[in-house]
């Protein structure tokens, strides 16, 4: 088995000296183009990918189109790459692989469309979950457009897998989720994914509590979507009733609120206009 696993780890050294070159000389590009039609032809990317653990470098291939429409036909690469979490000893390096997919929008899109994305909630939760959270991140934030239309067809789906990382003993896990869910309010695409969330008063509830958390961090990522359900000029009935009947005990307990953060000027002005815009609200 050393020997094989020896053999074969020099055989990929070679490959990658001649598709990616080295300072001298550079690629060749009748052999890469040879190499790399080799590497589609005989399925040769499904066997490194199920022999992964054996693997102890980069592959690369050598047109980059190429690769993505080549995965884009046997897209069982990518689900064998994202079932990689599931194997400690090779999840960072499928890890790493799956970002380099993720950042071509016809390779993310199969994560949408095979529901894949729904993994990433299952892997963010392990114990060591910044390998799939830098991921899942990149697929919730980089295509815009796509991720926008997946959110619409599966909102209440993909929102209720949300609230959990929202509601995790895990602390650094709700922290990260809560930072990340406001990054996805400030994208102009999901300026409808936003009105629907906080127009749910069980979302203001989970946000309310994080406020409360014992953790500062916590409360701070909390904070930035909190202020967005009291600054929604349209709140629904059920969002305000809430608001109007915590009133005094909400503007009592964010003028204490970080009262230590007084170099943060952003952040004291903002609430400063949200304690303000409670103090108005009126029944």
């Amino acid at each position: 088995m050393e020997k094989a696993q020896q053999a074969l780890t020099e055989n990929l050294v070679m490959m990658k000296l001649i598709l990616c070159g080295s300072e001298q000389p550079q690629p060749q590009p009748e052999l890469v183009a040879q190499i790399s039609q080799e590497v589609y032809n005989t399925y040769f990317l499904v066997n490194i990918v199920d022999n992964i653990s054996y693997v102890d470098l980069e592959l690369q291939t050598g047109d980059k189109h190429e690769t993505v429409d080549h995965l884009i036909n046997e897209d069982e690469i990518v689900i064998k790459l994202v079932k990689g979490y599931e194997s400690p000893d090779i999840a960072l390096f499928c890890g790493k692989l799956l970002r380099e997919c993720i950042r071509h929008e016809p390779l993310a899109i199969i994560f949408f469309e095979r529901d894949l994305i729904f993994k990433f909630f299952e892997y963010v939760e392990m114990s060591d979950s910044d390998i799939a959270s830098d991921a899942f991140k990149d697929l919730l934030t980089r295509h815009q457009a796509s991720c926008f239309k997946f959110l619409s067809a599966n909102f209440d789906r993909v929102f209720q897998a949300y609230n959990r990382l929202l509601e995790s003993e895990n602390c650094l896990l709700r922290c990260q989720s809560l930072k990340l869910l406001g990054e996805l309010f400030l994208i102009r695409h999901n300026l409808t994914i936003m009105t629907r969330y906080i127009g749910k008063p069980e979302n203001l509830n989970i946000m309310m509590n994080n406020l409360r958390d014992q953790s500062r961090n916590i409360q701070f990522e909390a904070f930035h979507v909190f202020k967005v359900f009291v600054a929604n000029p349209n709140k629904t009935k059920p969002i305000f009733d809430i608001l109007l009947k915590n009133q005094q005990k909400l503007v009592d307990f964010l003028s204490n609120f970080h009262n230590d953060r007084s170099d943060d000027q952003q952040f004291n002005y903002e609430k400063d206009c949200l304690i303000e815009q409670i103090k108005e609200l009126s029944g």
